[in-house]
């Protein structure tokens, strides 16, 4: 039965009056004296595995590991193309490279080191963020609402995994691909040392440990960029262009000592891990080098992300 209200004949159902009164009453119960939604839990929030799953699925994450793994097959067909001379003593890392799995292994890291590797960090550092406000989705992200350090720490965690997977993929390939197609020799350097295959395996473990630290200066600048601008493509080329012109600058022998300072004058210092007599002290630069950088573009990151205006 409907009654009418004493302003104008509209009419209206008890019962629906009732389930509207006990539904305000119920969602005031779920909301805290502190105006939190009852069982909201920030640590609860974009938990990794969730945002990993969803990563994984992006077309560009499974195109840049599917390159990871088909590049030292490229190589091995260029090869197999061209002229090469397995059992050559001396040369450079070019020449070498058919001589052992071990300097398979070496040539790709060192091919790819110059400008794909840094890449890599840049594409999954500088893309996580701005990707998110070029999808106007990064606002409605926060209104969930998940805290802005966090938004930020749980990206970076995955880019870091994303990156350290590819870093790691690329040399493992490669040591498979060298294997079959080389052998198990002994890892020989441009200055003629000779190490065995065992003791290579581990100069080439330290040597990708080296490369993900040595790389971190990369992806705490493309996370700087990519909670500053919009555009993915403007992180990600920004990233990689300051990593070209740190490189192009490197050469320039008139810097003197002042290349010392550019984060990419050690990018290379791994080299030294394979030899007989074994140099430390390039490749504790670099990581001092990359761990200084890394640290203040990621603090620098941090402060513009929690300051910035989304209006994306």
């Amino acid at each position: 039965m409907n009654d009418t209200n004493s302003s104008g004949g509209v009419h209206t159902d008890p019962a629906a009056l009732q389930e509207l009164s006990d539904l305000a009453s119920h969602e005031r119960a779920e909301v805290g004296p502190d105006g939190a939604v009852a069982g909201y839990r920030a640590d609860r929030t974009l938990r990794l595995g969730v945002e990993l799953k969803r990563q994984l699925k992006r077309r560009r994450t499974q195109l840049v590991l599917g390159f990871v793994v088909l590049l030292p097959f490229i190589l091995v067909v260029a090869f197999e193309i061209g002229q090469s001379n397995p059992n050559a003593r001396s040369g450079g890392f070019v020449d070498l490279a058919t001589a052992s799995a071990p300097n398979f292994v070496v040539l790709a890291l060192f091919v790819s080191g110059t400008f794909l590797l840094p890449m890599i960090v840049a594409l999954f550092f500088g893309d996580t963020v701005a990707s998110e406000s070029s999808w106007s989705s990064l606002k409605y992200l926060l209104a969930i609402p998940v805290p802005r350090h966090r938004v930020l720490r749980q990206k970076a965690i995955v880019s870091g995994l994303l990156s350290a997977a590819a870093l790691v993929l690329l040399p493992l390939v490669s040591l498979l691909v060298g294997v079959i197609w080389y052998g198990t020799g002994d890892a020989i350097s441009p200055t003629g040392d000779s190490v065995t295959f065992g003791q290579s395996m581990v100069a080439l473990l330290l040597s990708t440990v080296y490369i993900v630290v040595q790389l971190a200066w990369v992806a705490g600048l493309a996370l700087l960029l990519s909670v500053s601008v919009e555009a993915p493509l403007g992180a990600v080329g920004g990233a990689v262009l300051v990593a070209i012109l740190s490189q192009i600058l490197d050469q320039i022998t008139a810097l003197e000592g002042l290349r010392n300072y550019l984060p990419t004058h050690y990018s290379f210092a791994w080299i030294d891990l394979i030899s007989t007599d074994i140099d430390w002290s390039n490749m504790a630069s670099g990581v001092l080098s990359s761990l200084i950088y890394s640290t203040v573009f990621l603090l620098l990151a941090g402060r513009r992300f929690a300051r910035k205006d989304i209006t994306s």
